[in-house]
């Protein structure tokens, strides 16, 4: 089984990421160690249909896998992320140091529980996600399919699927794995399949099944014959598939070439009837996988900041400790006094910090879930909360995200008169109107003579524009049973209840449902004619002569038809604005028009007619014939014989479709404008749809210029457009992933540059991996956060590399959700989880974290002056249980408290975004606000150890009274200055802590003289060194409220 791998192929791996080929001496060492591991190089393939047992290689498992760890790796990797970091590398080290005889300064549980507490707290934590994270992916692997065996039909899991395999998949089914498509329900012999979950398009595609096995009489015929699938190495294109198929037992032996028309590729959805398809490919080596990053471990700003802080704070713990020992001019063993000193004012940084914040995120990640105004919003990573307060740059998808993918038909604009939504009657009674007096007519004025003969009246144009509407289009209209009648009958008597439209796009499907609301029903079709119902239950025939489908290049479709009962040939065309302009007759106001619509937000289509005789009609009919035959530039000349038709036609109308958007989208991006939050759409769509949602969500407003991007294919090109950009102003960019690539690829730098200044961009036609880079560069060229949001598994990339990844539940599956760290059921709701959950988040943890080394601090200090006023000796102020007590049980509670504190309510936050904007600029944890609240604890702790050196009598156990209960008065006094918005949880720990203080005093009598605290001088010597070292702070804050408010006092006030 391994010989095969001895010779590795140079070029066979096509990477993730882009990255060009190794070189032979890597490949053989990577070949080795993936011979190891179980993997290997992708290499083509054959595939035996319903035989896995005859692979020539080994194939991975066919499963989903979200998680970060597995069984082995979970405390390993915990660990090492944990440890990895200065400030816990620094307590394992300092617990450590206690079993050394030399440098113990204490008991070793003061230092150890800690530390333990922290560390489990983390494995709880992440234990907790990883169960989640493994039992969401066992859902999506645990889904049932039905498998063809030789027994007949069994049922698998999709985990249990191998490569080989015959799998049924069902309408509106997910595709579990990557296939090629050999057997459709459909009488058609195709089925549609919708892609957007991989690509982001939200035109569905149309798939044909191997020709070979679609003829076969059963399914279950596919297990007998002797038939492969020879199959490219896997690979990221999800465009492109080369392969071919062999049916060896027929004679003579059957081959059929395969292309992307014949798969099935994994996170697609069966769109129509029913498919049989054979495994190609599983696992890792599914095309949507490749195209996705690797989960990775996201460490917030924040922390990094406070990680920053405590670096800080080690360097002035040496300086100190430094600085005593110079004091005693470095008499004796002074190496050992370093670290004794090393050990004794550890406490300046402080090992709570840590169990405070990842306490504070579960408490935010709690209130998210809990928050009744954004119902179903899900935490996945509660290690990131404090991230969505800090947003600058969000990178959204457009179907399903700002979106619902469902078209409606807006407007008809004949040029004279347009008719919107609120006047279709008009056109419904224009239609009723000419099928009545068509059918009192004698046949003889129906010739073609009457419309040259008779001026042409609002009703015959109206007439003209909806026939028109109704027959240019790629739609199929599909009996389904619903119960009461069988597919077969519906399909007889055209039952309208039965019947649904299929199409590869779903403004197609909006407009035949349009023709359909007035009047004209399309009810039957099939590859060489078509049928519409009159209001008056008439059915007419048309027959289809050619059909010239939309491309991207084209930007227009063409029918050509003839009339049954008439004998008359139209042709029939619909497209953009731009390329129809040149093509109709001219008009005054087409241009117009189209701009007026588009800036509704409306995608616009015009349509027209040119009529032919049968002569002009097999004139074209032979060249075109002829073209479609010629070997070179073939696609060149097929082009300009259908041109040559394409003049002079006659406009019938224009019309509107909307994609509906999600609700409240517009609201919610003009709040994400107003916090500074600029705001990227980037989508697989096309050109025109994009820029229509962009103006129809607001995310271009009207104000705002729009500059189209040209489509560049080299440097100079490259060069040109920029430039040419470069001159416009306060202008929205429009670009596609085509001409994103070149510009990246010879000027990163200056593009990102101008990018970034935009008040917003549109990227299209961007491959999930793009979007990705997109989210990287944004990132590197700016240094500022990202939030991306997506509902497809075309995002999960971009999700996973984004600084935030919100997913929308979408109604195309979890899997942008399960990927996120957030996960929404609506757009609307990011609104509410930046402004305010983001927001409080922020604030409430940039608060703890200084109030947590404030405590320490204050507790530092006054050990330096004990131990300067004492001949520098290294002796503990505090020992055993109070220096344990002092960070928990009584201080702990007010201080955790500032986790529910707020400067104002969220009604507030939600309706000044600009409070928002604010947090952007880092200044609730700044190098400024660190130096305050140093400068603050040097003082109390001054104040509190003179004050009691001062006042103390006649035994050393009176100052550890005095100043210890004048340090705990002190924090809950603090606590009370820093709250701005009290909570009866606040007050009730203020309390608690007060009373656990009095309470334990009678257990403390080793360290505290019990008799002297209640005594008279007792009292009077801690409320005085008390007051001294609060109630100046609480002057200074009155007067900067006063003087100088912060933005947020003067909404609440």
């Amino acid at each position: 089984m391994w010989q095969n791998c001895k010779e590795p192929v140079l070029g066979a791996s096509v990477l993730a990421d882009g990255i060009s080929p190794f070189s032979t001496k890597t490949t053989t060492l990577c070949c080795e160690c993936m011979r190891c591991c179980g993997r290997r190089d992708p290499r083509p393939r054959t595939v035996w249909l319903g035989h896995p047992e005859k692979r020539d290689q080994r194939y991975p498992r066919n499963v989903i896998n979200n998680q970060k760890y597995n069984f082995f790796t979970f405390l390993p990797g915990v660990l090492f992320n944990q440890f990895k970091y200065f400030f816990n590398l620094y307590f394992l080290l300092l617990a450590c140091s206690q079993f050394v005889p030399e440098m113990r300064l204490g008991a070793l549980y003061t230092y150890w529980v800690p530390l333990g507490f922290v560390l489990a707290v983390t494995i709880i934590r992440e234990a907790v996600e990883e169960i989640r994270c493994y039992t969401r992916d066992k859902e999506v692997n645990s889904q049932i399919y039905s498998k063809l065996t030789a027994r007949g039909t069994v049922k698998v899991k999709s985990s249990s699927i191998q490569v080989g395999d015959l799998i049924i998949v069902e309408k509106n089914q997910r595709v579990p794995a990557d296939m090629i498509f050999l057997r459709t329900s459909e009488k058609n012999g195709s089925c549609f399949l919708r892609t957007d979950q991989l690509d982001g398009e939200t035109d569905w595609k149309l798939r044909l099944p191997v020709t070979c096995t679609q003829r076969l009489p059963t399914a279950s015929e596919l297990l007998q014959i002797r038939s492969y699938v020879y199959a490219e190495e896997p690979n990221i294109d999800i465009h492109n598939f080369v392969g071919t198929f062999t049916r060896e037992d027929s004679d003579p032996p059957v081959n059929e070439s395969l292309s992307i028309e014949n798969t099935l590729w994994a996170s697609t959805v069966i769109a129509s009837g029913t498919v049989v398809g054979v495994v190609l490919y599983t696992g890792r080596e599914l095309r949507s996988v490749m195209n996705t990053s690797n989960p990775r471990s996201k460490i917030g700003l924040f922390d990094l900041e406070v990680n920053c802080l405590t670096k800080i704070l080690f360097g002035a713990l040496v300086v100190v400790s430094l600085v005593m020992v110079a004091l005693q001019h470095f008499a004796g063993r002074w190496y050992l006094q370093i670290i004794r000193f090393l050990l004794l004012f550890s406490n300046i940084i402080p090992i709570s910090l840590r169990v405070n914040l990842d306490m504070g995120k579960i408490v935010y990640s709690w209130m998210i879930r809990r928050d009744s105004k954004i119902p179903g919003t899900v935490v996945r990573s509660s290690t990131i909360p404090e991230q969505l307060g800090r947003i600058s740059y969000l990178l959204t998808d457009k179907t399903g995200t700002l979106t619902q993918n469902e078209m409606v038909f807006k407007r008809l604009h004949l040029g004279t008169v347009a008719y919107g939504l609120d006047s279709m009657d008009e056109v419904q009674s224009h239609i009723f109107s000419i099928y009545t007096q068509q059918s009192q007519d004698p046949p003889a004025l129906k010739g073609p003579t009457l419309a040259t003969k008779v001026r042409k009246t609002m009703s015959s144009r109206v007439h003209e524009a909806v026939k028109a509407i109704a027959l240019c289009h790629n739609v199929t209209p599909v009996y389904e049973s619903n119960g009461v009648t069988d597919q077969a009958e519906a399909e007889r008597h055209y039952e309208d209840a039965c019947r649904v439209y299929q199409a590869s796009s779903p403004d197609e499907v909006a407009l035949v449902q349009w023709t359909e609301s007035v009047g004209l029903t399309l009810v039957g079709r099939d590859q060489s004619s078509m049928q519409l119902r009159t209001p008056g239950g008439q059915i007419l025939n048309f027959t289809i002569l050619q059909i010239f489908p939309f491309t991207y290049e084209s930007k227009r479709m063409g029918i050509i038809v003839r009339d049954e009962s008439t004998g008359e040939i139209t042709f029939y065309m619909k497209g953009a604005d731009a390329v129809m302009a040149g093509i109709v007759q001219y008009n005054d106001w087409l241009e117009e028009e189209c701009g007026n619509m588009a800036r509704e937000g409306l995608r616009v289509l015009v349509v027209a007619k040119k009529s032919l005789t049968e002569e002009q009609y097999q004139d074209f009919e032979a060249r075109y014939v002829q073209a479609k035959l010629s070997v070179h530039d073939r696609s060149l000349k097929v082009a300009t014989v259908i041109e040559s038709l394409e003049m002079e036609m006659e406009l019938l109308c224009l019309t509107g479709v909307e994609d509906q958007l999600q609700m409240d989208v517009r609201p919610t991006l003009e709040i994400l404008r107003n916090a500074g939050i600029k705001v990227w759409m980037l989508t697989g769509d096309k050109l025109e749809t994009a820029t229509c949602t962009a103006k129809n969500a607001h995310l271009v407003t009207r104000t705002q210029d729009i500059h189209i991007f040209r489509l560049v294919t080299n440097r100079g090109e490259a060069h040109l457009e920029l430039n040419a950009f470069r001159r416009k102003h306060d202008c929205a960019l429009v670009i596609s992933g085509d001409s994103l690539e070149v510009c990246l690829k010879y000027y990163e730098y200056e593009f990102m540059e101008l990018a970034c200044q935009c008040p917003a961009v549109v990227c299209c036609r961007c491959a999930p991996t793009q979007k990705a880079q997109i989210v990287r560069l944004l990132q590197e060229r700016t240094g500022k956060l990202t939030c991306a949001v997506g509902d497809g598994g075309n995002d999960v990339s971009m999700i996973q590399e984004a600084d935030c990844g919100v997913g929308v539940e979408g109604k195309e599956g979890k899997q942008a959700s399960l990927a996120a760290d957030f996960s929404i059921t609506q757009f609307k709701h990011l609104g509410r989880l930046l402004m305010v959950h983001g927001r409080n988040s922020y604030k409430r943890s940039a608060a703890l974290s200084q109030f947590v080394i404030h405590r320490s601090l204050c507790i530092s200090t006054m050990q330096a002056v004990f131990s300067s006023v004492f001949y520098f000796a290294s002796v503990p102020l505090y020992q055993g249980f109070l220096i344990i007590g002092y960070s928990t049980i009584y201080t702990m509670f007010p201080v955790f408290s500032l986790v529910l504190d707020k400067d104002v309510k969220s009604e507030v936050a939600m309706l000044y975004p600009e409070l928002y904007k604010d947090l952007l600029k880092g200044r609730p944890l700044s190098y400024k606000t660190f130096l305050i609240w140093v400068l603050i604890s040097i003082y109390q702790g001054s104040i509190i150890m003179y004050g009691a050196l001062l006042l103390f009598e006649s035994e050393f156990v009176h100052i550890v009274a005095i100043s210890f209960t004048s340090l705990i008065l002190t924090e809950l006094l603090m606590v009370a200055l820093t709250i701005q918005t009290w909570h009866w949880l606040m007050i009730v720990a203020e309390l608690l802590s007060l009373s656990c203080y009095i309470a334990s005093l009678v257990f403390l009598h080793e360290f505290i003289d019990v008799y002297f605290i209640a005594t008279l001088s007792f009292l009077w010597k801690v409320t005085v060194i008390t007051l001294v070292s609060c109630l100046p702070l609480y002057v200074l804050k009155y007067l900067r409220r006063r003087f100088s408010p912060p933005s947020y006092s003067k909404l609440t006030s």
